[in-house]
C-alpha cells in the first residue's frame, strides 16, 4: 500500500481516483516538497471501472506519478469506483490512513462536481477525519480499530477547487513546477495517450497540455503569479501584519 517508508507527514491530499490529484493539486504537493515538507496521496478507489486502462496499470501509473511529485508515500483503498459510498466502514478505512500517516493539512475534492464520487469523497473525507479525533465509538467496526493507533484529528482541511465555479479562498504559486506537474499527469498513459477506447470522451492527447496549462494560468492571473492551483476553506482566515498580505489589489 505504501510508497517508500511509513512515518507521519505533514500534507494527505485524498482522492476518489487515481490521477485526480496530480490534475487539481500535483503542483502544490511538488511546492510543499521542495520545501521540505513529506506529502502523501491516498486514493480511494482502484480504478477498476475506468473507460480507459486497468487497476493494475493505473496502479503502476500512479507509482510512477508519484515519484515525479516527490511525494513520500502514496496508498489506495479498494472503494468501489464509480460508486464510492460514506459509510462507517468507508471512514474507518480513511481513519487507518490518518492515524497511521497524522497529517497536519488534508487536502479533499471539492464538495460540488460533476463525477459523483468527487461530491462524496468531500463529506467522506470530513468525516473520517473527524471521527479519527474520537477515542470511543460504540461499534465492532471502531473497536477492531482501536488497537491500531491513537486518535488523531489534522489541524487543517482543504478543497481543491480547479474545476470548481468557486472563487478560490486562495491560490498556490505552482510556476516553478508546472512542466513537473504536467509530467506527473501524463505519467497515465492508459488515460491519456490518444486511443480508440474512449476517444468521444478523453480529450486529444496534443490538447491536454494546453487545456491544463490554461487552467492554471487562469488561477495564477487572479493571484498575479504565472501559474496557479487553487483551493477553498470554509473557516475564516487569521491575519497578523496587513502589510504582508500578498497579491496587489491596484
Amino acid at each position: 500500500m505504501s510508497l517508500n517508508q511509513q512515518g507521519t507527514v505533514d500534507v494527505l491530499a485524498i482522492a476518489a481516483h487515481r490521477d485526480d490529484v496530480e490534475q487539481t493539486c500535483g503542483g502544490t504537493l511538488l511546492r510543499m516538497a521542495a520545501r521540505g515538507l513529506r506529502t502523501a496521496i491516498l486514493d480511494l478507489t482502484r480504478g477498476e471501472a475506468g473507460t480507459r486502462g486497468s487497476a493494475t496499470e493505473r496502479e503502476a501509473e500512479a507509482n510512477a506519478a508519484a515519484k515525479l511529485l516527490g511525494v513520500s508515500w502514496r496508498g489506495a483503498l479498494d472503494l468501489t469506483d464509480g460508486a464510492i459510498e460514506n459509510t462507517l466502514e468507508n471512514r474507518i478505512k480513511i481513519v487507518r490512513v490518518l492515524r497511521m500517516l497524522r497529517p497536519r493539512v488534508v487536502i479533499l475534492p471539492y464538495w460540488q462536481a460533476r463525477h459523483p464520487d468527487h461530491t462524496i469523497v468531500a463529506t467522506l473525507g470530513y468525516e473520517a477525519c473527524f471521527l479519527s479525533g474520537l477515542s470511543k465509538l460504540d461499534s465492532p467496526l471502531w473497536s477492531a480499530l482501536e488497537a491500531d493507533h491513537t486518535p488523531y484529528r489534522p489541524f487543517k482541511i482543504l478543497y481543491a477547487s480547479l474545476y470548481a465555479d468557486v472563487r478560490p479562498s486562495f491560490v498556490v504559486d505552482i510556476t516553478p513546477y508546472i512542466e513537473q506537474r504536467h509530467a506527473a499527469l501524463m505519467a497515465y498513459t492508459s488515460q491519456y495517450a490518444n486511443q480508440q477506447s474512449g476517444s468521444g470522451l478523453f480529450v486529444p492527447e496534443e490538447e491536454i497540455r494546453e487545456r491544463t496549462f490554461a487552467e492554471a494560468r487562469h488561477y495564477g492571473q487572479l493571484a498575479g503569479v504565472r501559474y496557479g492551483e487553487p483551493f477553498v476553506q470554509k473557516e475564516v482566515g487569521l491575519v497578523d501584519d496587513l502589510t504582508l498580505l500578498p497579491v496587489q489589489s491596484i
